[in-house]
């Protein structure tokens, strides 16, 4: 069986995104230092002036806008996402454009250096549809203003540029989301993993724990009923307890460490000792032959909850195990298990019987109770 460590649950340690984004962001502003170049030529002009102001406003809006983009609950990754409030994400847009166009205004042609910067910000502000659309019109817009505008010369490298950043920038929001996506999915299933080694160990502690104590319960009676009466007895009755309570910490011991050894003759061997030790006629086939090997451990399981639930709950006076190639049962005078349909035994037979594509099947009998796995 396989094993996972409990640790599991825990899980990576959800990345963060620290002070290194906005550094990295804030190195490609470099590329502002054209238009700044050129509002500082012309620093003897109010103009010049008004378009260096612009620059830097321009430059704190686009890291205003990534930190935001970035923003996050504590404890949860980072996830690059449009901006969630639309009004901020239209604000900002529409401020970075109109800083943008009043930047070519007041220092020329190398204003069109935004172009590149609202681009990118329609990535961060918009949904993929609209910040595509968005990014092609300011790529020809600029484009347009570079043929008209007189003084200009046509650059046909801004619609080139201006879109490959886009390309890149929504590469990378892809791949970003994507992992996160991946690493969110691999913590589910090991958490998946580790509820389903829980219920596992749940249940097998259950089927082993419950017979073998079951069985201890039965003979530990027995023995004191017969210690006034049969000495010799009794003394082997206590010699079984000594056995069936080793046997019982071993079959824990390998439960704990992942494995055990079941077997439909050990099982059936075991049913008739327990019941004629609970003084209940068995009517036990006396080969396994007819079973499949693939059929034997879910048959030694259903033989084991069976005869567990007739020794607790039916207070029979008779029990008959049926085998054929195909299916086994477990069938009894008694008044049934008072174990629900949801209970552990029951609930890890059905589990164990769904696995292989078997069924199980319960009967109320008159008088008694039928457990069936019909394969």
């Amino acid at each position: 069986m396989s094993r996972v460590s409990l640790s599991a649950s825990i899980g990576p340690a959800q990345p963060r995104a620290g002070g290194w984004g906005v550094l990295f962001a804030g190195i490609w502003l470099f590329y502002l230092l054209s238009p700044l170049q050129a509002g500082w030529q012309r620093r003897d002009t109010v103009t010049g002036w008004i378009g260096m102001v612009a620059v830097l406003v321009f430059a704190a809006v686009y890291l205003v806008v990534f930190v935001a983009m970035r923003f996050r609950p504590p404890g949860s990754p980072f996830r690059f996402r449009p901006l969630r409030d639309r009004s901020l994400a239209l604000g900002a847009l529409a401020g970075e454009t109109a800083l943008g166009v009043l930047i070519c205004a007041t220092v020329g042609q190398a204003g069109t250096a935004t172009a590149v910067y609202i681009a990118v910000t329609a990535v961060m502000c918009l949904t993929t549809f609209w910040a595509w659309s968005y990014a092609a019109a300011v790529a020809a817009a600029a484009y347009a203003a570079t043929s008209t505008v007189p003084g200009w010369h046509a650059d046909g490298s801004i619609v080139f540029g201006t879109l490959v950043a886009t390309l890149a920038v929504w590469g990378i929001s892809q791949a970003i989301n994507r992992n996160i996506d991946l690493v969110a999915a691999r913590e589910e299933n090991a958490r998946l993993m580790v509820e389903e080694e829980r219920n596992r160990f749940a249940r097998d502690l259950h089927d082993i724990l419950g017979h073998s104590l079951t069985v201890i319960t039965v003979k530990a009676e027995l023995a004191n009923r017969l210690v006034d009466i049969d000495l010799d007895r009794t003394k082997a009755e206590l010699a079984d307890l000594e056995r069936l309570s080793r046997d019982a910490l071993a079959d824990v011991r390998r439960a704990v460490e992942g494995y055990r050894e079941l077997t439909l003759p050990g099982e059936l061997a075991r049913a008739r000792t327990a019941l004629a030790a609970a003084e209940i006629d068995a009517e036990l086939p006396n080969s396994t032959d007819a079973v499949p090997t693939e059929h034997r451990e879910l048959f030694a399981w259903t033989v084991r909850e069976g005869i567990t639930n007739v020794l607790r709950h039916s207070d029979a006076r008779r029990c008959c195990v049926r085998l054929t190639a195909r299916q086994v049962e477990i069938r009894d005078d008694g008044r049934g298990p008072s174990e629900t349909p949801g209970g552990h035994g029951l609930l890890g037979l059905r589990e164990r019987a769904s696995a292989v594509g078997a069924t199980v099947v319960t009967e109320a009998l008159q008088p008694g109770f039928s457990l069936k796995v019909v394969v």
